[in-house]
């Protein structure tokens, strides 16, 4: 199936105007595509796209700009549950590591 453009799927965010959306139709938004766009980013109200009155994409504010730290970034993330420095599995099961 072609399409002629490119449908990003994404979820309803209720935290915008109680999950209230403006809808415009898909031919609205090819012609008007910029505007509409900087509309969204300086309201942070999201638009929902539509082709034949059936929703097919919605724009949504970007979030807050995070700087990334690579080294570090994920600290804090995971949980160590149990010992990490023994063995799995019993290595006397292993014929490598009988005496």
């Amino acid at each position: 199936m072609h399409a002629d453009f490119v449908v990003i799927d994404c979820f309803i965010d209720h935290r915008y105007n109680n999950g209230l959306m403006n809808d415009v139709s898909i031919s609205e938004f090819k012609a008007k595509c910029l505007g509409l766009i900087e509309q969204v980013h300086k309201t942070r109200q999201p638009l929902r796209i539509t082709r034949h009155g059936r929703p097919v994409a919605e724009v949504i504010p970007a979030g807050p700009d995070r700087k990334r730290r690579f080294l570090g970034d994920m600290i804090g993330t995971a949980k160590i549950v149990g010992d990490i420095v023994s063995p799995v599995i019993d290595l006397d099961g292993v014929e490598a590591y009988r005496d």
